[in-house]
């Protein structure tokens, strides 16, 4: 796990940076008061270490979600914080039991489309939502990732004052010049500098602004460009062990018997393992390496998560997307950056929880700006496009409802017109794939895919290119495979890395003749008549 500890513990300071003020917003945004914002840095600290234990995931980072803010705000509301997190526990064995039950497959089930779509989507949003706190103009916590806030505002209108302030020149001037120095000095850091020696590798930009971002707060004190405390982050302070340990909230269990609480607890449970699940699908994707993160182990270690979360008074934890993509983004190789993410949150907030308050927002909003802008490229757009309408359309549907709704609306409408797509274009012919190895002793295998080959049947395709063992010889027969989606051909594409490294040799045959390892399927079947 600590193989590439130069790569995972720079990656794991920028989580770190990223997490931190999140944690505390979602804990605001979430409904549970000025006094239980500790919550969600619980939730952080939990999803760091002992999510990222348990879990198979290489990449991904866990914590609060934003997405499921509105439901602890209502649950918070009507049942009270420490019946609440009976729910919060509850909804943790629930989990564990879909794990055991080997639920996880539900992911696979979302289409390429989608899942490329939320991942543009959270960009856009990311983007736009740390645009008011670049220039110093946003007093709402960070968090709120929904279309419509917790203020009454929605992203457009915090962007239309944003402007209007700019324009009139009310903006906040000492936030908004450390935001322009970090924002350039990370393009600069991540374009030049970390060309130019390993000490521009080891040491991150991001930890660089930061650094920069504390120093600019003091040096700036008493002049125009002071920084006012709504600018900083706000950490929770304790005055000794005592108090922090006082921070921590234990759950009502003499209040089990509530419907209410159960009801929630499905909710929470459903909800986060669905956001969660995605989120695997999605990280997997922006994984290099292209590792399959075990779905079925990724629920039971949400489970016990959000088990141990509620025990000690913090939110419900999923795998979250911002977190893993910085930390894809920041070169985490293993788990080891999203463990050592969670050390850090617990050693800062107990030991110098001043300093952390020292932090500019508009500097931890440049950084996102960075994430944000790999998420949602326009060569992302470019390239969804160029696939095909039935591809853009569930692509740009999810988008746009992300951004104008919220996560899990974008998601559900983005599958549906997905499935629309699939249903008016599929034929009522065979889903399924076809194995035959004569002589297993040979190690000639063949696979020949069915007329029709969607979406629906990743997790098959997946499972038996996965168990192909070692040395082998493959010969994938596509002569009579009318409509091969694009995610089966994503398949096959990162594939080909793993088969190199397995020593698996792959022979295609089509109607056009037989290709031996192809260089590139994405290529290959672009070229290939869609329709035989």
């Amino acid at each position: 796990m600590f193989k590439y500890l130069k790569n995972d513990l720079p990656a794991s300071v920028v989580v770190f940076f990223v997490a931190l003020p999140l944690c505390l917003g979602i804990a605001l945004a979430s409904g549970v008061g000025a006094a239980n914002l500790f919550a969600g840095l619980i939730a952080g600290i939990i999803g760091g270490i002992i999510v990222g234990l348990i879990s198979g995931s290489h990449i991904g980072v866990s914590g609060p979600a934003a997405g499921l803010a509105a439901i602890v705000a209502a649950a918070v509301a009507s049942l009270g914080f420490q019946d609440f997190l009976v729910a919060v526990v509850l909804a943790g064995a629930i989990q564990i039991i879909f794990g055991l039950l080997r639920l996880g497959i539900i992911g696979y089930f979302f289409p390429s489309s989608v899942i490329k779509g939320m991942l543009t989507g959270i960009g856009i949003i990311i983007i736009l939502k740390q645009i008011p706190y670049f220039f110093g103009l946003d007093k709402n916590p960070e968090g709120d990732f929904a279309f419509l806030q917790i203020d009454g505002e929605n992203t457009f209108s915090e962007l239309l004052k944003a402007i209007n302030a700019l324009i009139s020149g009310n903006f906040d001037s000492g936030a908004t010049l450390i935001a322009l120095i970090a924002i350039a000095l990370l393009i600069f850091w991540s374009s030049v500098l970390s060309k130019k020696g390993r000490i521009f590798q080891l040491i991150q930009g991001p930890l660089v602004v930061v650094a920069i971002g504390i120093l600019f707060y003091f040096v700036t004190q008493g002049s125009s460009f002071e920084l006012a405390q709504k600018h900083l982050v706000s950490v929770p302070v304790p005055d000794d062990f005592q108090s922090f340990i006082g921070q921590f909230s234990t759950p009502n269990f003499s209040a089990i018997n509530k419907s209410e609480i159960w009801i929630t607890a499905f909710t929470i449970a459903l909800v986060a393992s669905l956001e969660t699940l995605l989120c695997v699908e999605a990280t997997d994707k922006l994984d290099p390496e292209k590792r399959v993160t075990p779905t079925n182990r990724e629920l039971f270690a949400q489970g016990i998560g959000n088990m141990i979360s509620g025990l000690i008074g913090g939110l419900p934890i999923t795998q979250v997307i911002v977190r893993s993509s910085a930390n894809i983004q920041s070169g985490g190789k293993t788990k080891a950056s999203a463990i050592i993410h969670g050390f850090l949150l617990l050693i800062s907030v107990y030991t110098i929880p001043q300093i952390l308050n020292y932090i500019p927002l508009s500097v931890l909003a440049a950084i996102l700006f960075i994430v944000g802008y790999k998420l949602a490229k326009p060569s992302t757009f470019k390239a969804m496009w160029n696939a095909g309408w039935m591809q853009f359309i569930p692509f740009i549907v999810t988008v746009l409802i992300i951004v104008f709704k919220d996560l899990l609306w974008g998601i559900g409408i983005g599958l549906v017109v997905g499935i629309i797509i699939v249903l008016f274009k599929s034929f009522q012919n065979s889903h399924f794939l076809h194995k035959e190895n004569n002589d297993p002793t040979d190690g000639k295998i063949k696979m020949t895919l069915a007329e029709e080959v969607t979406f629906f049947n990743k997790g098959a395709i997946l499972k038996e290119l996965d168990a192909l063992p070692e040395n082998s010889h493959l010969e994938l027969d596509v002569r009579k495979t009318r409509y091969l989606d694009n995610d089966i051909i994503e398949i096959l594409e990162d594939f080909a890395d793993k088969a190199k490294q397995r020593n698996i040799d792959i022979k295609l045959v089509s109607e056009r003749g037989v290709v031996e390892n192809p260089p590139s399927y994405i290529e290959f079947f672009k070229l290939r008549p869609k329709t035989s």
